[in-house]
């Protein structure tokens, strides 16, 4: 629904950022979706519930991201379990955006847009956290033992940032007003 979407929007996004060819028009590569484990780092179990959950929210099976160094201040050794990550590319992506933008984000307590400022990276890709995994719609809320946020990278094929931001606002992200 959401590639029907850009597909029809790409004349308009064509004039509105004054390029020459449709070929031009920033696009969505990839979408990565980031749990950090932090003090459960150690319980095998939760990890694995992790495991489970971000599999049902994304429809992708997730992987476990290792530790590269030691760490001795934060208690860390070399091949400890540090996150769980999902990469999303093509009708998953667009699927999971879909549900993000009219399910997931409406949900999220005192909800009041997503802050522009503070999300873009200088390079057109966009990250956004949510403190709460239960706001997806294929979350049980009564079979959860323990909440954790998410974090989703919004990898884009754009220059700018101020590009990325028109590509997202028309695909009906919910930014503040400036």
């Amino acid at each position: 629904m959401l590639k029907s979407k850009y597909n029809k929007l790409l004349p308009q996004l064509k004039t509105e950022l004054k390029l020459k060819s449709i070929s031009a028009v920033p696009k969505i590569t990839k979408v990565v979706v980031n749990v950090g484990v932090g003090k459960l780092a150690g319980d095998a179990k939760a990890i694995t519930v992790i495991v489970n959950e971000l599999k049902q929210i994304t429809g992708q099976a997730p992987v476990i991201t290792k530790a590269k160094k030691s760490i001795a201040g934060f208690k860390m050794r070399e091949g400890d379990t540090v996150g769980v990550k999902v990469t999303l590319r093509g009708t998953r992506m667009y699927d999971f955006l879909d549900r993000l933008i009219h399910i997931a984000l409406p949900r999220v307590r005192d909800f009041q847009g997503l802050s522009p400022a503070k999300g873009f990276d200088g390079k057109g890709n966009f990250t956004l956290g949510l403190t709460e995994h239960v706001v997806f719609p294929e979350v049980v809320f009564e079979n959860v033992d323990k909440v954790f946020g998410l974090e989703i990278t919004i990898a884009t094929t754009a220059q700018a940032n101020p590009q990325a931001q028109t590509l997202l606002r028309a695909l009906g992200f919910p930014f503040k007003a400036n």
